[in-house]
């Protein structure tokens, strides 16, 4: 397997690592895909759309999922991102691993990891194209 990117700390409990070699083994792994584990479940996909833009990631993912609980119509805390770079997906990883500086009151830790198997856009899209949630009941807010 192919070790996590090292990261500079963001929340307190957390040590900060050396870039080096887990750097270059996530480059030449060709990961894309990422999942977002910790998120607020009062978050909405606009929301985390307009987080990933805001700091710094606007046009750099190319496809976002984060399901939705839809009878309390609450996110269940977790989201897949796909990015449009190896390196971008290390970017992403070492930005907002430890993330705390939410829009909504929460003390949440965020933790990335990869998304596993689900890797690349064409996986992700595959996944998801006949899944009940694509469904034209469904609201867009909900869908991949």
């Amino acid at each position: 397997p192919v070790p996590p990117p090292a990261q500079a700390a963001q929340a307190p409990h957390q040590a900060a690592r050396s870039a080096g070699s887990d750097a270059r083994a996530t480059l030449e792994s060709g990961r894309t895909t990422v999942m977002l584990r910790n998120l607020p479940n009062d978050y909405t996909r606009d929301m985390l759309v307009g987080l990933l833009e805001r700091e710094g990631f606007g046009g750099k993912f190319d496809f976002l999922y984060y399901p939705i609980d839809f009878k309390r119509r609450a996110g269940f805390g977790y989201a897949f991102v796909n990015l449009s770079s190896p390196a971008e997906a290390l970017r992403v990883w070492r930005h907002f691993d430890g993330f705390v500086r939410w829009e909504l009151p929460s003390s949440k830790v965020l933790e990335v990891c990869w998304a596993n198997p689900l890797q690349g856009l064409e996986h992700c899209t595959e996944r998801y194209r006949n899944s009940p949630v694509m469904h034209e009941a469904v609201p867009e807010e909900f869908k991949p």
